[in-house]
């Protein structure tokens, strides 16, 4: 399995796992909020925003409470919030990149390097980490049933895709960050809707480490995605399937 897979699988599993839903559904709100500011709130004419409730959609968010949320924008009732990244280490040299979004950069930035330093990293400076993380976008949906996978892929990549991975009865489709809107087009005109679909920071350097410096390490990443203003973080960890297994 790639290092790509594992941080995926990562991801996936620690989301199917997290009980906080009013937290994610906070930081599902903030996108939407953000997009719809950005575009305008109807979803057929603004990508960004289209793109955010489809992901809201895939974790189960109320029809109700995704259309509340643009109402507000379009009645200038929602919160001011700005995107802000931080990128730094956490402890045994594993690089972090946080995504965040605000209505107080002071109060996130002052959070976010605590939960630096209190764990054992450092918060570093915009840019440092560039060489590490390359911007792609991220597809992952269920393996759609009664499909021929081979020809399937080759679909996909005549599509855009870069790489496409299936595990444990999910499929995962990469691409360049300036193909992400013709994949989305390539996945309607093939049936399929991805359940998560994403622009995100994918390591091109791995990091492994011991079980004892990964648990430490999933405590520094834990702490910033319990953030309430930190809405992504990536690191560049690539895990065993044991140390997987203990998520």
């Amino acid at each position: 399995m790639s290092g790509h897979s594992k941080w995926s699988t990562i991801k996936h599993k620690k989301g199917a796992l997290d009980k906080k839903r009013g937290k994610i559904f906070t930081k599902l709100i903030k996108e939407i909020t953000v997009a719809a500011r950005e575009g305008g709130p109807d979803p057929e004419m603004n990508p960004r925003l289209r793109l955010a409730v489809q992901n809201a959609k895939g974790k189960n968010m109320p029809k109700d409470t995704i259309e509340r949320a643009i109402k507000k924008v379009a009645g200038g009732e929602a919160a001011d919030y700005q995107e802000v990244t931080y990128e730094g280490y956490a402890p045994h040299g594993v690089a972090v990149f946080v995504e965040c979004t605000t209505d107080n950069i002071n109060r996130t930035v002052a959070s976010v390097r605590s939960i630096f330093t209190k764990h054992g990293g450092a918060l570093g400076t915009n840019g440092s980490l560039e060489f590490i993380f390359a911007r792609k976008g991220v597809f992952s949906l269920a393996v759609p049933e009664g499909r021929d996978e081979d020809e399937l892929t080759l679909e996909l990549i005549d599509g855009g895709a870069e790489d496409v991975e299936v595990d444990d009865g999910r499929m995962t489709i990469t691409c360049a960050m300036e193909d992400f809107g013709n994949m989305q087009k390539k996945l309607e005109a093939l049936g399929l809707e991805a359940d998560s679909a994403e622009l995100e920071r994918i390591p091109t350097i791995y990091k492994s480490l011991s079980d004892e410096e990964f648990q430490k390490v999933m405590k520094t990443i834990e702490a910033l995605e319990d953030d309430d203003d930190v809405q992504k973080v990536f690191h560049n960890i690539e895990a065993t399937d044991a140390q997987l297994q203990t998520l």
